[in-house]
This record gives C-alpha cells, structure tokens and sequence, in this order.
C-alpha cells in the first residue's frame, strides 16, 4: 500500500516539519480544550507540591497530538523527556536500562504502549507503582531477587488502542484523557499558525478550505499545507487564497470531504459493481486490489465516520449521503 497524502499516520517526509510547528506550551496549543483544562491543573497542582505528575495515558486516532503533549507535558513541568516505543523494548533488561538512566522527575514517553511485551509489562508495574525495579540476579538454585530503588518519575503511554491494553497496566495511569477529532475551526487555526511558522502567506479562507478536507486531523493539514504551498509557489504568487488551495487539493485529488483517489475507487465500485451492496469485505478487496485487511482498518473507519458507509451482518452498504456526495442516484 502506497503512502496516501490524507494518511493520519506519521511518515518519514512529517519528521522536519512536525518538529518545527509543535506547540512547546499549553497556551500555544489548540484544541482539546477539555484535556488541555485538566491537565493544567494537574501540572500546577504536581508543582505546588513539589512532586512528579502522575503517570499519563494519552488515547485516541493517530495524528491527533499525542506525542506534541508529552513535551509539553515534560517542559510545563520543567524536567526531561526520554523518548521510545512499546516495539523498541523488546526485553525486561531493555526497559531496566532505560529506567536507571532517568534522573529525578524525569517524564518517560512509551508510543504505542500497547505493544509492550506481557514480560517487560510485568517490569513495569513495581517501577510505576513504587518507583522500584526488581531484577533476578544469577540461575538456578543459586538465583535472587535484587529490588533497586528508581528516581520519581513520570510515565507517559501513548496508544491508538485503547482496549488493548491489560487491565492491571491502564489502572496504573493516575490520569487518562482521550483526544477527540478536531474540528473545522480548530484546524483552521492551526494551519493558519503553522503557514506563519514557515512564512507562508495565507488567507481566512485558503485555511478553511485545507482545514475542511483534512479529515479532523493536524497532521493531515499541516501535510496538505506543504502541498498547497507548493503550488502557490510555482503557479501562482505565493498566497493561499481559497481559489489556490481549492485548485491545488483537487489536483492531487482530496475532495471536499478529505477523501482520496482510493476511497473514491472503494465507494464507486460498491456503486456501480454491487448497486450500493450488501458486498463482502473480500470481494471489495479483490475488485479494487487491496489486501481485506487494509481495507477494512485503513479505508472503512473514516467512511463510517462520516457516515457513507454501514458494516451490516450481510455485507457492506453504503448510505443515501454517499450517493448525495457522488450525485448518483440512491436505488431503491
């Protein structure tokens, strides 16, 4: 599977730019105002008393923020960060030297925390809950448990999947917020913040229209910015009015609802191959030739989102709104 302009997973070609437009405070940052309000004053309360915040579990579709608050978690406490991935640790002693390298109220960010291996889990309970690692020294008979003691920390998990995670690990986060799709106005403000980071000239409504096709999500339109500046730059005069931004992203082919050349190959086959279903999850795939899986956890959830398409006991349907969107007429 190519890699898709309206993707909300980070790629290789986000690296530089998602760096340079990350908020470092939470007055900069916009949006999820409800996880924004609590965490200020679970900050502010951490550093009345003088200690570590509680660990952190951020949850929710990629794209949405959750590594940007970790640092700023990490710089509105004033410590640290240590960054790494539930993949990377791939045993009990890779998670040990990670911990006896963090110095008082350090803030330790684990990506996608629900792929964590059940053994290095097992590790981290004791060093969440007492700040303590207990390590076995030597085998066989001859084998002992060696506790040592950790600096107060503060874990912060990242996860997309939510329910993955075991029961005995997520009752260890003392605070859990979910972020939520953004809407068209938040996205607005972003784009329009991030155009005068990189010296972008725009207007209200070049940034609404790059804001309305981003799918909710600030990855997506800071990726779609870089292209419509592109085309501003060379074809027009640098300024990303409404008309530009329009005639850029139907050029490379997002519409007006984020959707892409692919999702509209998946509908219009269900349209014009099925009368609008109900097909099967493997025959979607072998028409437009995409692995079941892919279709099913890469393209579905956003057509569900928004409401062009059913998953029902029978098969795929799609709704009156996605031949509303098409200008097709809904069979009966």
């Amino acid at each position: 599977m190519e890699e898709r302009m309206i993707s909300s997973h980070f790629s290789t070609e986000d690296e530089p730019m998602e760096f340079s437009l990350r908020p470092r405070y939470l007055d900069d940052y916009i949006g999820q105002t409800r996880v924004k309000e609590n965490l200020k004053v679970f900050i502010e309360a951490a550093k009345m008393r003088r200690d570590p915040l509680d660990h952190v579990l951020l949850y929710g579709p990629p794209g949405l923020g959750k590594t940007t608050l970790s640092h700023i978690i990490a710089n509105e406490m004033g410590v640290q960060v240590r960054i790494t991935s539930g993949p990377a640790i791939e045993r009990p002693g890779d998670l040990a030297a990670i911990l006896t390298n963090l110095q008082q109220g350090d803030l330790l960010f684990i990506d996608e925390i629900h792929r964590l291996n059940r053994s290095v889990e097992e590790v981290l309970y004791p060093a969440m809950e007492d700040f303590a690692l207990d390590i076995v020294i030597g085998k066989g008979p001859s084998a002992r448990s060696v506790r040592l003691d950790l600096p107060p920390f503060t874990l912060v998990g990242a996860t997309t999947r939510a329910g993955s995670l075991s029961s005995p690990l997520r009752d260890r986060f003392g605070v859990v917020s979910r972020l939520e799709y953004y809407s068209t106005e938040e996205l607005s403000l972003i784009v329009m913040r991030a155009a005068d980071l990189l010296g972008v000239s725009i207007q209200e409504e070049g940034a609404e229209e790059i804001a309305c096709r981003s799918r909710g999500t600030p990855r997506v339109s800071n990726r779609l910015l870089k292209r419509v500046r592109d085309f501003v730059q060379v074809q027009g005069d640098g300024v990303i009015t409404g008309e530009a931004a329009r005639d850029a992203l139907d050029r490379i082919q997002v519409d007006r609802l984020g959707l892409d050349e692919v999702d509209h190959k998946l509908l219009k086959t269900i349209i014009t191959h099925f009368r609008g279903g109900p097909v099967g999850l493997e025959t979607i795939a072998a028409t437009i030739g995409e692995e079941a899986h892919t279709v099913e956890d890469v393209y579905e959830p956003y057509l569900m989102q928004i409401g062009f398409l059913q998953r029902t006991p029978r098969g795929r349907m799609l709704t009156p709104r996605c031949y509303q969107h098409f200008g097709v007429e809904s069979p009966t």
